[in-house]
């Protein structure tokens, strides 16, 4: 066996211990990990020292879910970013989207990609959707001693259940309470005005395109009352990211494909500014 210590590897390193890369870190190496920025903040609030970013969309459909969001962070009154992206495949068969704190909701996506490729390469499989969805949860009520001085990102999590046959939707608080959702749901700043709009547009017979299309409403709804949240930037040819998870895996619509979609409805947002009204019967 080589030498560890001459490479700075401890024998922790040669222990399997868990299959979980968070608490595999969290034992040898804590530093490393965003909550260790907690005991550098002090007291106080340190929310406003990072942009914040909304919001974030998911809806399921016959064929499986759909995950979107907006661009734009903001820091106070100023747009920080208008191209951030807040949506993100967390593997094969499923997608992350966050709301909050934009550096610590990049750190805690990328953590949680590392965290079920490393389970799969371990175990030689994957973790049902379910022991995801509880996985990231174990990882966000890590973090909640920055969530207590201000710097708080809550995802949203979906995708495919292969044991079900259906797209499911899990939500979550700044504690990692767990909550899982049916039909739609949405976080963010926009999210009650994101909600809303759903409530007259979502059917659960919608397909994948008549899906994004209500998500893209959505988010333009949310665009029109909250200023924290961007609507389609056409002259830049910004547009939401989408997302789909479904029997065959993760895949994000093309920019083209959104840009059609984002064109139909501001075409028939010049018929109706307020967007499409739901059916009385």
């Amino acid at each position: 066996m080589s030498d560890l210590s001459s490479v700075g590897l401890s024998a922790e390193y040669l222990k399997a211990g868990t299959s979980s890369f968070y608490e595999f870190a969290a034992a040898v190496a804590p530093h490393v990990l965003p909550t260790a920025r907690a005991r550098d903040l002090g007291s106080g609030d340190a929310g406003a020292l990072s942009p914040h970013g909304t919001t974030i969309i998911a809806a399921c459909f016959a064929g499986g879910v759909i995950l979107a969001g907006d661009r734009r962070a903001t820091a106070g009154p100023m747009i920080a970013q208008r191209e951030l992206e807040k949506v993100h495949p967390a593997d094969e068969f499923s997608m992350i989207g966050f709301a909050g704190s934009v550096g610590l909701g990049i750190d805690l996506v990328r953590l949680f990609q590392l965290e079920l490729e490393h389970y799969e390469k371990l175990e030689g499989s994957s973790l049902s959707l379910v022991g995801k969805a509880n996985r990231l949860a174990t990882m966000i009520r890590g973090n909640l001693p920055l969530a207590m001085q201000g710097l708080v990102a809550v995802p949203l999590f979906a995708g495919w259940d292969h044991a079900a046959g259906r797209g499911r939707i899990f939500s979550y608080d700044p504690t990692g309470g767990r909550y899982e959702e049916h039909e739609f749901h949405s976080i963010g700043s926009g999210s009650v005005f994101a909600r809303g709009s759903l409530k007259k547009l979502y059917r659960n017979d919608l397909d994948a395109a008549g899906a994004a299309t209500a998500v893209i409403q959505a988010l333009y709804d949310a665009a029109d009352d909250d200023s924290a949240t961007g609507g389609p930037d056409v002259a830049r040819r910004i547009y939401p990211v989408i997302m789909i998870a479904g029997p065959d895996g993760v895949e994000r619509v093309a920019q083209q494909g959104v840009a059609e979609l984002v064109g139909r409805m501001l075409a028939g947002r010049q018929e109706r500014p307020d967007g499409p009204g739901a059916p009385l019967s």
